[in-house]
């Protein structure tokens, strides 16, 4: 499930993001009884609970204790809300200075990672049309405070920063679907995977031949040091760790070259 974040008018939902209360549209109603805030807030706690499918004006309202017309009053519609919850919880991340670029990057992909998996819905939000709200914006720009001793080229700078969110938002994503998948399915990874590769030795028992470097690959992969943690969980956070050291090792190359 993709969803496309600022869809809504763009002058009252910039106000909105920026706290600018001069330029964001006063609608008639009765007396304010509540705030844009605390409607975020307890949107954010029905999305974290319930996910981007359980999102809705009439859940938020429930938790608040009125009805999904009272929202009206402070939001615009369910699109708006999207790109205030976005914006908010990004404000949450704020990892400090570091020794050096690498320990600094370093730092900044595992609390996204650890982001991402307390906020699964913000990886259903496409990052093809961002929300530009402050905290999404200030992340960026940590992001790129932590990355100016490394001196890079800004193409070189720019395809570093996509590749960077690309990995994350890619493994956190993995884990995500896969606890989805076992809530919504009752199989574990390990019982899909155990079923399925039974009736694969079956159906085409050389696969070995036909896939060597596939049957190689497979052979040479972790054995999850935790029981209690999910065979994909385990893949995704290896792949996670892995890719980032290349990357790193990549910044470093590119350093050394001058891009």
């Amino acid at each position: 499930m993709v969803v496309f974040a600022a869809q809504g008018d763009p002058r009252r939902t910039m106000a909105l993001l920026w706290r600018r209360a001069d330029q964001a549209e006063v609608r008639p109603g009765p007396r304010p009884t509540l705030s844009a805030d605390a409607i975020v807030e307890a949107a954010v706690a029905v999305a974290d609970a319930e996910g981007m499918a359980g999102l809705s004006m009439r859940a938020v309202g429930e938790r608040l204790g009125r009805t999904a017309m009272a929202l009206y009053t402070y939001v615009a519609d369910k699109s708006e809300l999207l790109d205030l919850m976005y914006d908010h919880v990004h404000g949450e991340l704020g990892a400090g200075p570091a020794e050096d670029w690498r320990a600094g990057v370093t730092a900044w992909a595992e609390e996204l990672w650890a982001f991402y998996l307390r906020h699964p819905w913000v990886l259903h939000v496409s990052m093809a049309r961002p929300v530009l709200g402050p905290n999404e914006l200030d992340s960026a720009e940590r992001l790129l405070r932590v990355l100016e001793p490394a001196a890079l080229p800004g193409p070189v700078l720019r395809g570093v920063v996509s590749q960077l969110n690309y990995l994350v938002q890619g493994a956190a994503r993995m884990v995500t679907d896969s606890r989805r998948a076992a809530r919504e399915t009752g199989q574990s990874d390990e019982d899909w995977w155990y079923a399925r590769s039974a009736e694969l030795v079956e159906v085409a028992p050389d696969f070995g031949a036909r896939y060597p470097l596939l049957t190689l690959l497979e052979s040479n992969k972790d054995v999850t040091p935790n029981e209690t943690v999910p065979y994909m969980e385990h893949e995704a956070r290896s792949s996670f760790e892995v890719g980032l050291r290349v990357l790193l090792d990549g910044i470093e190359a590119a350093r050394l070259t001058g891009g």
